[in-house]
Formats: structure tokens, C-alpha cells, sequence
């Protein structure tokens, strides 16, 4: 990933001007302890399955990514020319931690993983992916998450 000093002037002032979404109340669900918890992963990778449609440029859709997908069958489609891959090549940890998941569910220390994840492309703008997140809402209940990893990439 480049630096922030390291990024043209252009990138840094289209970055630096990003509207973020503002919120008249912040609502408040308490937590439920780890060890109960039934966790889903929300990456900014761009990643998704082989096969899928391709992220439209600043696209705020998102991906699923199964639980139990094939590590091979995953590809990421970040469109950053900044953005290094090499991490994410070598393990796929590292952009959406699935294995450590399990890992932690195995060993008892949260309550469970989730059967689906979501990718979105970390490059748009919130309010490009706020149209998209009722329905993301909808897909988390139904599996009966009630905790989010949030896994910026």
C-alpha cells in the first residue's frame, strides 16, 4: 500500500475531499461476549470469486464470499495502481482473515463463523455503497450474525 506522502496530488486531494456520511444519532446494540458471537467479515479488498461480475469502477456493491470457498478461487480486483497484491498472494488472511476464523471458532474463544462474507472495492465512496448496505443488512440477519469484522485493506 502506498504512503500517504508518497501519493500523487491529485489522488491526495480527491482522497482528502471524499464527503463522509454524517449521522444525526449513533445507534447503540449491546455486545453480546465474544464467546456467543456469530461473526461475519466485511473486507475494502475488491475481493471476489472466479466467475463473478467484475467490481464496476467506484462500484459500492459488494461481494459474497462463502465460509468454506477455496482459497484458489478467490482473486482481488482492487483497481488502485497503488495498491500492492503481494500480500494478499502469498496469504488471503491478511485482506479477510477466514482461517483465522475458524481457527478462533475451533479453539472456542468466539461462538461461530458466519456462512457468508462480503467484499467490497475499498476505492469508492460511502455513499456509493449506502444504497447497497439494506440489503447487506438482510443477508447478515438471515445468517444470524450479530458481530462484524470490519477488515479494511
Amino acid at each position: 500500500m502506498a504512503r500517504w506522502e508518497d501519493l500523487p496530488q491529485y489522488e491526495q486531494d480527491y482522497l482528502a475531499g471524499l464527503r463522509l456520511p454524517e449521522f444525526d444519532h449513533t445507534p447503540w446494540t449491546p455486545a453480546k461476549p465474544v464467546s456467543e458471537s456469530r461473526i461475519a467479515l466485511i473486507s475494502t479488498a475488491g475481493i471476489e470469486r472466479r466467475g463473478d461480475k467484475p467490481y464496476p469502477f467506484f462500484s459500492g456493491e459488494f461481494r459474497l464470499i462463502p465460509t468454506d470457498v477455496d482459497h484458489g478461487e478467490l482473486v482481488m480486483s482492487h483497481l488502485s495502481p497503488n495498491f500492492d497484491r503481494t500480500g494478499f498472494q502469498q496469504d488471503i488472511n491478511v485482506a479477510i482473515p477466514l482461517d483465522r476464523m475458524k481457527e478462533l471458532e475451533a479453539e472456542g474463544v468466539i461462538g461461530s463463523v458466519a456462512n457468508f462474507h462480503y467484499a467490497f472495492m475499498g476505492g469508492s465512496a460511502p455513499q456509493d455503497m449506502e444504497p447497497n448496505i439494506p440489503e447487506l443488512a438482510k443477508l447478515l440477519r438471515g445468517d444470524e450474525v450479530d458481530t462484524v469484522l470490519m477488515c479494511p485493506v
